[in-house]
């Protein structure tokens, strides 16, 4: 429980994320939901479970890969576990959230849910950039860059491989 309450001091930009325990449970079971959510939240959108099933497949490979470049590239593979699963669990807490509030959004259309869905993807974004700053012990201009790549080769590459496939 206390790896938990760890990796959810991270949500809120308090910890770092080479300090946190290494725990091969807590990424297993992380990657799992992060997997099944994801896969969840594709057939909703796509209406093709063959199809979602490629693409968070895609999605969950290119993000392992993304993290594992960059940490290899700043000589901190070491922490590999850590940091991939400060992604993962931040990712599905977010996603915690952004269920219900899509639930909302594709029943009312209602303004306010755009609004909370984007303040939520503006969260996660920063999450991301902040593990990043921590991680590689860069400024915040250049983690905001790499967050910025890190979705576009993980979700928009995930997107249109799924697409060419």
């Amino acid at each position: 429980m206390d790896t938990i309450r760890e990796y959810l001091a991270l949500c809120w930009l308090n910890n770092d994320p080479l300090e946190l325990p290494r725990s091969v449970g807590l990424f297993r079971k992380s990657l799992l939901i992060y997997f099944v959510i994801g896969y969840l939240l594709q057939a909703n959108m796509i209406d093709d479970p063959f199809e979602s099933l490629y693409e968070i497949s895609l999605q969950t490979v290119l993000m392992l890969a993304f993290i594992g470049i960059m940490l290899f590239l700043n000589k901190t593979l070491y922490a590999y576990v850590q940091v991939t699963t400060a992604f993962m669990f931040s990712a599905n807490l977010i996603s915690a959230f952004v269920v219900p509030v899509m639930v909302w959004l594709t029943v009312s259309e209602d303004l306010y849910s755009y609004y909370l869905f984007f303040l939520l993807l503006a969260w996660y974004y920063a999450i991301v950039s902040y593990i990043i700053k921590r991680t590689l012990l860069i400024n915040i201009a250049a983690s905001m860059v790499l967050a910025l790549l890190y979705f576009i080769a993980t979700f928009l590459s995930a997107f249109a491989l799924g697409q060419i496939l």
